[in-house]
């Protein structure tokens, strides 16, 4: 079922509080409806499945987002003229006694029902990298390839500025591939990979159905032999186009990976088009390269809460002999 189709209010407000979504994108109004049809219960429900569930204990999203979102969820209770809630204040009195840290946690739920919880970093920009948080291109290529696992099940996956993991994570809990490598040139990244894997349950050394890995890549001094030995038969990356100064990285590192695969492979860049310039530089490398893209069909089901509006695209790159 999609994020769109959940009907259930309370069920509605947890899997946007998890995924630390802006407040004004919760269904407030829909609360009022369901407050006026006399379902009064629904507010401390949706305390139950947010600030006191299990999973905001063990995986907690920032300490500021928690205070927001009790203070709004108390002024929207306040506002119905029902008696207080004793809970909803010792949680705010919980939650205003604690100390902010320079990590959270965001939990995004899969069709499955299953949880993913990364640990990211609360400021979007943290030393000197981006690859701390997950960006709306990852959500919109997970969405994707939740639609097309054939792309990825039983094959070698390597993935291309991993981020914090959720694509990587949410491939190999659904789409089960044989191998998925997860890659990035920052150490603060790999570090941050490693912990989200073990958080999510998928532990390097373990005998599973997947094979994962995580190793630095560097895009521009990545020798032949080690790509060749990664051996990739489907290769994804998201938000990766959005500083004209590694465009040119990029498209030499995936030229250089259709020309030591003995076979080449499937590759998949999600981006939000943030500089409209930048994307159609990328897009002119790749054409000098003697690279092919298409654009990939849209993923029909919103799974997640985030923002579509923003410019989002999937290119299928392709060798020119592939056309």
């Amino acid at each position: 079922m999609s994020f769109k189709e959940v009907q259930d209010v309370s069920c509605r407000f947890q899997v946007s509080f998890f995924a630390m979504c802006r407040l004004h994108t919760f269904p407030w109004k829909s609360l009022e409806t369901e407050i006026q049809n006399s379902q009064s219960g629904v507010i401390l429900d949706i305390l139950k499945k947010t600030c006191l569930n299990l999973l905001c204990h063990k995986n907690p999203p920032s300490v500021k987002y928690r205070r927001l979102f009790l203070t709004e969820l108390i002024k929207r209770h306040e506002l119905t003229g029902s008696e207080p809630l004793d809970e909803l204040y010792d949680a705010l009195a919980e939650v205003m006694s604690a100390r902010e840290d320079a990590v959270c946690y965001k939990t995004y739920f899969l069709p499955t029902g299953e949880a993913v919880s990364l640990e990211e970093n609360v400021a979007m920009i943290s030393d000197g990298t981006t690859g701390l948080v997950t960006w709306e291109a990852a959500l919109y290529l997970t969405e994707w390839a939740l639609e097309n696992t054939h792309v990825f099940a039983g094959r070698t996956v390597l993935e291309l500025g991993s981020g914090a993991g959720l694509a990587g994570v949410s491939l190999c809990r659904v789409c089960k591939p044989k191998k998925y490598i997860f890659t990035d040139c920052h150490q603060g990244v790999l570090q941050r990979l490693h912990k989200n894997l073990q958080r999510n349950g998928l532990n390097q050394d373990d005998d599973t159905d997947v094979s994962v890995c995580v190793r630095e890549l560097n895009w521009e001094h990545a020798q032949d032999e080690e790509l060749r030995r990664i051996g990739a038969e489907a290769v994804v990356a998201t938000d990766v186009v959005y500083d004209p100064e590694v465009v040119g990285s990029l498209v030499r590192l995936l030229a250089r990976l259709f020309h030591v695969c003995e076979d080449p492979p499937e590759v998949y860049i999600a981006s939000t088009i943030r500089n409209p310039e930048t994307y159609a530089r990328f897009k002119d490398e790749l054409e000098k390269a003697g690279l092919k893209h298409v654009p990939a069909p849209n993923p029909t089901t919103q799974v997640f809460p985030y923002d579509r509006v923003s410019s989002l695209e999937i290119i299928n790159v392709l060798t020119e002999f592939k056309m």
